[in-house]
């Protein structure tokens, strides 16, 4: 159904014009128009970018599955028309990629995260949690927005240097103060979401990496699997439980109930960004992790 869906929208390229960004009435070039397939990676372009960039975001509806995201001839035509297009890759937005190989637009200039961090299909798609990752996006937007706009690379420069600063360490910070008051304490998660926070953390993920694994693929995990995450919190072996609300299933409702009627605190962590910016988003769901363990 996908790949019909991205078929269709490849279509729409035929009859779209490519223009990559705003003008002034002079015709000169204003803000570099930029497109990313989903909020977080457009929320954090915007961070680094500011004034001097104006982006859109396809998904961002944080009640939704992206995962069962349909995009439609709208989105094709905003990613055609871009000068700079973001996508997560890994499987996640695979429409995107179909759009983007056939524009036929030699100037337009596209971020493929999951190439950028050297992962395939089949790995964890949810890049946007991997610290490291979102540290190498950043770097790149910069390298990209200068190699657009050379007239404003000190301005990048510059931009960059503040977010670094004044943003990036905030969340750096929250990851670090978990790391280094509950490291090695368990930990569950409804899916694969999750794990590379774990990871960086050194929390403890106890809920076994074959239900996390299946949950985030949309397949019914094993018996056995199930049975493991029921006793990690009949028994209260995990001090918290991190739940994406995005991708739930009925078993996934039961285990958060049963943790809440246990008294493991439920923490949620989102697909897309709920708040104002990337950072203000993942420093709060840090933060509300910080508070679960310590309760």
């Amino acid at each position: 159904m996908r790949k019909l869906a991205a078929l269709a929208l490849a279509a729409v390229l035929a009859t779209a014009c490519s223009t990559g960004s705003s003008t002034n009435p002079d015709g000169s070039s204003s803000r570099i128009r930029v497109v990313a397939t989903t909020s977080a990676w457009g929320s954090l372009a915007a961070q680094v970018g500011g004034d001097l960039v104006e982006v859109t975001s396809i998904v961002a509806n944080p009640d939704a599955d992206p995962h069962d995201y349909e995009p439609t001839a709208e989105d094709a035509r905003a990613i055609s028309t871009a000068k700079y297009v973001i996508f997560n890759g890994v499987g996640y937005d695979e429409w995107a990629r179909n759009v983007v190989e056939s524009n036929d637009d030699k100037s337009q200039l596209v971020l493929d995260v999951g190439a950028l961090a050297g992962v395939q299909q089949g790995d964890n798609p949810h890049r946007w949690y991997f610290p490291d990752d979102v540290r190498k996006v950043v770097d790149r937007l910069v390298e990209d927005f200068k190699r657009i706009d050379p007239a404003h690379a000190p301005d990048f420069d510059r931009r960059k240097a503040d977010f670094e600063a004044q943003q990036l360490e905030r969340y750096t910070d929250a990851i670090a103060s978990i790391r280094q008051r509950h490291a090695g304490e368990p930990v569950g998660s409804s899916e694969s979401l999750f794990v590379p926070l774990a990871d960086a953390t050194d929390l403890r993920l106890a809920t076994p990496e074959a239900f996390v694994n299946a949950i985030s693929e949309g397949v019914d995990p094993s018996l056995q699997d199930k049975s493991a995450v029921d006793a990690l919190i009949a028994t209260k072996s995990i001090k918290a439980f991190v739940f994406n609300p995005q991708n739930s299933t009925r078993d996934i409702a039961n285990l958060v109930d049963q943790a809440k009627a246990a008294g493991i605190p439920v923490v949620e962590f989102t697909e897309t960004l709920v708040g104002s910016t990337f950072i203000d988003w993942q420093v709060t769901q840090l933060e509300r992790l910080a508070d679960a363990l310590g309760a």
